[in-house]
């Protein structure tokens, strides 16, 4: 029945002044309320001198779907009929709802109880298996599937799948297997797609593409998207795009999540001429006002780097959307332009978490931490929610680049105090934050705490150690994680390799350099090329630093690998092969006064003063910018930033002369004659 239909037909009913029939008022109120008339179905539902349980059923689902759960719970209450129908919509409306997951669960063990009055059935059970999966719940989520065993409901496709994703979301990947096995018979497609998610999900590309080239002839427009969504989110984007082209030769129709997947592997790519392609292929298809594929255009040309385009597409939802703002907010944040970043947050009637992520990690990406914390505060003022989680890694990160740990440890404290789940992700948080901040100790304790460590985890606190300066705490650690099957990545060697060149480990190093592409398939990148050219150089063996250095093509040489090459021939008092990378350094950093001191103390180092007298009047004559020294204190609610020669911190006074009686105590102690400096009157060796 169409609206004005059933509008007709109620509007004769009053003008007759005959009540409809309850089967007709019963079908009036379910047609309000799929149209969100609530108050209609409502003031219908009231006028009924009779009612069923369908009634009931009706007007309380009617609730449920318009999320109206206090005044669905007090029809539900004061329904003088009630069959299972009626439980399982008010327990579908709590277990879908944000914060009424208790009450689902209570309910739930009403009907148990009840169960030889009106029984449970499968839709109960999977609904409840579907909440203990949104819980991460895998004790409630193992009963649940033994009773459904033992009451014969674990048979149906819808009951499949929904025991796969439980499994799958609560990390039981061989238990969703062993339930997508066991079904009998040709397995249907919704479990099918259900396992194809699970298995991209924790990584089993190869997996997943074999189920889903099985009986492929079944497959529907469901399955093709959950495939090509698993192999951008997996990296496999190229892939990602055969399977579309595949799609689009087999008549598959596609939709906006097919769309919103390529759009994600054209990001991945940095593919903008690709990008643009499938741009125009939404537009012919008329999908360009959907809010997420518009936010995946506006967030491809972001990543591409090209925000006229960007700004062009955002245009397009009139600044409206929240999701396409949000990726305008990230584009200008990579660009480092916060003050657009920060004019397009305030132009949003309503923020929401992503928009305020958003803001946190462009500050933290721009390296303005100060305004981190400020932002934090504006945050507290004026949401009444609580932080989300990605929030508060933005703040532990800001905290960590500025070595602020009094507020690293009051968002540790906060996370504790509201209950916060402890995943990897905030975990590597506060290992890297405790780490910069100089507390091992406090790094060590929140790792050997973490339930679930990943890669990033043992990464950090691998990390942590090199750092320290403890290389042998950082191989111990890499050997756990190899045991634990953990599988090391870039990032690992990266940090392994830096160990192993603090600490001199030549060996260990040469070792694990030559056995990333064999051992663990990682090519090796510059930085590893880096590594290991500064540990043959500290180690005084600058032919095997030569031979590595040529290995690497030369457009790939960039100037930190120069540079570690040139630190390795100072070391070794090698002055033809410093000159030789002298001119190319020179060519691409003429302007940044750090590489001609490098330079010039590479000839120092030989002892070749006329070499050093040169570089320093080539600086000279460039005009090379020689940045001071920097650094910084975290105090009293506020960074203070110390620079060589710098009198302008409003207690400089005071500062300049308790470092002057520090210098002369270290003078007496040493016994060597000391000299004032004027200028701060610092006492300094004469030597």
């Amino acid at each position: 029945m169409f609206l004005k239909d059933g509008i007709k037909c109620h509007a004769q009913f009053l003008k007759s002044g005959l009540v409809p029939p309850i089967f007709t008022s019963n079908q009036l109120i379910h047609l309000y309320a799929n149209h969100c008339l609530i108050h209609e179905a409502q003031k219908l539902f009231d006028e009924m001198p009779e009612r069923n349980v369908v009634s009931w059923n009706v007007i309380i689902s009617a609730y449920v779907k318009s999320n109206h759960l206090p005044q669905a719970k007090a029809l539900f209450d004061s329904a003088s009929v009630r069959d299972l129908v009626t439980y399982n919509t008010i327990l579908s409306g709590y277990a879908n709802a944000d914060g009424y997951q208790s009450c689902a669960i209570e309910l739930f063990l009403g009907m148990q109880r009840k169960r030889g009055e009106m029984g449970i059935d499968e839709v109960t059970l999977t609904t409840m298996v579907n909440l203990f999966a949104k819980l991460c719940s895998l004790t409630g989520g193992r009963q649940l599937h033994s009773y459904m065993i033992k009451t014969g409901n674990d048979r149906s496709g819808f009951a499949v799948s929904s025991l796969i994703d439980m499994y799958s979301k609560c990390g039981c990947f061989g238990d969703a297997c062993l339930v997508f096995k066991g079904c009998e018979g040709p397995v249907d497609l919704v479990s099918k797609n259900a396992i194809v998610a699970a298995c991209c999900k924790v990584g089993e590309v190869d997996l997943a593409l074999r189920l889903f080239w099985r009986a492929n002839e079944s497959n529907d427009t469901v399955s093709w998207n959950t495939m090509i969504s698993g192999l951008v989110q997996n990296s496999y984007e190229e892939k990602a795009l055969e399977l579309f082209i595949r799609m689009w030769k087999n008549r598959v129709k596609f939709n906006e999540h097919t769309f919103a997947s390529i759009l994600g592997a054209c990001c991945g790519l940095r593919n903008l001429k690709l990008g643009k392609e499938v741009h125009a292929w939404i537009l012919k298809n008329d999908l360009i006002s959907n809010a997420f594929i518009n936010s995946g255009i506006v967030d491809l040309y972001c990543k591409c780097g090209n925000m006229k385009y960007a700004e062009s597409a955002c245009s397009i939802s009139g600044f409206e959307n929240p999701f396409s703002i949000t990726s305008m907010i990230v584009g200008c944040s990579m660009q480092g332009n916060m003050i657009q970043a920060r004019r397009l947050f305030n132009s949003l009637a309503e923020k929401n978490h992503v928009v305020w992520t958003a803001l946190f990690s462009g500050y933290v990406k721009s390296q303005q931490s100060e305004v981190v914390f400020d932002l934090l505060k504006e945050f507290r003022e004026k949401e009444a929610t609580t932080a989300d989680v990605l929030i508060l890694v933005s703040v532990l990160n800001a905290c960590a680049s500025q070595s602020a740990l009094n507020p690293g440890k009051q968002i540790h404290g906060y996370l504790f105090r509201m209950g916060f789940q402890m995943d990897e992700k905030m975990t590597s948080a506060l290992i890297d934050m405790y780490s910069k901040c100089g507390s091992v100790a406090y790094a060590e304790n929140i790792f050997r705490r973490a339930v679930k460590r990943d890669s990033v985890t043992y990464n950090v606190m691998i990390a942590c150690y090199a750092h320290h300066g403890q290389d042998v705490h950082a191989m111990h650690l890499f050997r756990e994680m190899l045991e634990k099957g953990v599988r090391p990545d870039s990032v690992t060697l990266i940090a392994l390799l830096s160990a192993c060149r603090h600490a001199g480990f030549l060996d260990m190093g040469e070792k694990l350099f030559y056995s990333m592409k064999e051992g663990y398939n990682i090519s090796p990148e510059i930085e590893h090329y880096g590594c290991m050219v500064d540990l043959y150089g500290r180690a005084m063996q600058l032919e095997k630093a030569v031979e590595l250095f040529k290995q690497i093509p030369e457009s790939q040489q960039d100037v930190v690998l120069l540079g570690a090459f040139l630190n390795a021939c100072r070391l070794n008092r090698n002055v033809e092969l410093a000159r030789e990378v002298e001119e190319r350094i020179l060519k691409t950093e003429r302007d940044k006064g750090a590489r001609f001191v490098q330079l010039a103390n590479a000839y120092a180092a030989e002892g070749n003063w006329d070499e050093m007298g040169r570089i320093r009047k080539l600086m000279k004559g460039n005009e090379a910018k020689k940045f001071a020294g920097c650094s910084w204190l975290y105090l009293d609610h506020r960074v203070h930033i110390f620079t060589s020669g710098d009198t302008s911190h409003f207690q400089a006074k005071t500062i300049y002369s308790i470092l002057a009686s520090l210098t002369g105590e270290l003078c007496h102690i040493g016994r060597g004659p000391c000299v004032e400096d004027n200028s701060h009157g610092i006492l300094l060796d004469k030597t």
